[in-house]
């Protein structure tokens, strides 16, 4: 299967300051890839790389040309002194077209009329999903999705990009820090702390010592994954992990 996106030995610098370092992987068709990592390791940097808000120091990101992205970041900066319903925002999309089916999907129909200034924290979420959504995209990146949403209303949001996922049959590269609900409905993950530590499915994730050594506290009972039935393959990433002896 062709890939939709191929990162090969990807490095950023800013001032001289290594935010990325030969980052590689790819991903192919229906797959749904969480990158994982402390603050400051580089993951909504990488994102920012792939939608081409950033362009790399070194190596390469390629995007396939059957490839459409849509994009969700953690939150979007509006004029608080502008009128702006949520139907007004979603027509402002470059491509609006198929906007009821889409508010259908994200359930946001009675969101409509109000002002994005006043939506609550899980209103907006699913609001700026639709916005990526519209863009008929096969590869979705979401950054931090759920941020600054209570324990219930992340599971709401977990759920509700599980559906799309399995619904629209697209690939979905997810950055989150809850590692709560990090494998909830992952096929891969990447353990990324400005290079890549650890990746693969989540168990083997779990397992790994570059895993244990970043996250301590969260490493046995207290990560619940979510085990889903699937009759397709993990093949977008071979487990590998690096040591830090």
């Amino acid at each position: 299967m062709t890939a939709l996106l191929t990162l090969t030995d990807l490095s950023l610098s800013l001032e001289s300051r290594v935010i990325l370092d030969k980052v590689s992987f790819d991903i192919k068709q229906g797959n749904f890839i969480t990158i994982i990592g402390p603050n400051g390791a580089g993951k909504s940097s990488l994102l920012k790389v792939i939608v081409g808000l950033q362009k790399p120091t070194k190596g390469s990101c390629q995007v396939a040309p059957q490839t459409r992205i849509g994009y969700m970041p953690q939150r979007l900066q509006l004029n608080e002194m502008m009128p702006l319903s949520v139907e007004t925002f979603l027509k402002t999309s470059q491509n609006n077209r198929g906007l009821l089916e889409i508010v259908e999907k994200t359930h946001i129909q009675n969101l409509l009329p109000l002002s994005m200034h006043t939506l609550s924290g899980g209103e907006y979420q699913r609001v700026l999903l639709a916005r990526a959504l519209l863009q008929r995209p096969n590869l979705l990146i979401l950054d931090e999705p759920a941020q600054g949403l209570d324990v219930a209303g992340q599971n709401q949001f977990y759920h509700l990009i599980d559906h799309l996922h399995k619904e629209l049959k697209i690939a979905i590269l997810m950055v989150s820090h809850d590692l709560h609900f990090v494998h909830r409905a992952s096929q891969n993950v990447i353990c990324l702390n400005q290079h890549v530590c650890c990746m693969g499915q989540p168990d083997h994730v779990k397992s790994s010592k570059a895993y244990q050594e970043l996250f301590p506290h969260y490493v046995g009972s207290e990560v619940l994954p979510y085990h889903h039935d699937h009759d397709h393959e993990h093949d977008a990433i071979n487990d590998e992990c690096c040591d830090h002896d």
